[in-house]
């Protein structure tokens, strides 16, 4: 039988990856539970209200699917929602017939920042124990992942 043959640093880079699946796993479930419970929305949803209030003038479906880094399938369903529900409105973009751009109403705005002020109730919760110089140290190391590298410098 093959053995697998990693060196030290490879095991410990592997258990740290195991590590950071591990919490973010756990921080994501409590999340999606917290919203389906306290605001019967999902985390998608949520996700696709965000973007929306990032950029108050509203996107286009396929540069929310960008920022979203998501399909425009997965986009449509929840769009059509948050319609219903009066959180976000399409509008046509101007010499362009079949292209809309969605922007957040005005309820919708209102319904986010609330959400919004929970969420981050729950994560400061969740990271309870991490000071501000334990979050500046965390945010140094990953930023060494090249996956992640120029996402991180923005922050």
């Amino acid at each position: 039988m093959r053995e697998l043959k990693n060196t030290a640093i490879e095991k410990q880079k592997l258990r740290v990856w195991l590590r950071i699946l591990k919490i973010t796993r756990s921080i994501e479930a409590e999340l999606r539970d917290n919203l389906r419970i306290e605001y019967g929305s999902t985390l998608p949803r949520f996700d696709v209200l965000a973007a929306l209030y990032r950029d108050s003038q509203g996107l286009r479906m396929s540069q929310l699917s960008s920022v979203l880094k998501v399909s425009n399938g997965n986009i449509t369903g929840i769009i059509e929602r948050h319609v219903k529900d009066n959180l976000v409105e399409r509008v046509p973009v101007g010499g362009d017939k079949r292209a809309m751009i969605v922007r957040l109403t005005d309820e919708g705005e209102t319904h986010f920042l609330d959400m919004a002020q929970s969420h981050s109730r729950w994560l400061d919760s969740l990271l309870n124990d991490i000071d501000a110089d334990d979050a500046a140290l965390l945010i140094g190391l990953l930023s060494k992942v090249d996956v992640i590298k120029g996402e991180l410098e923005g922050q």
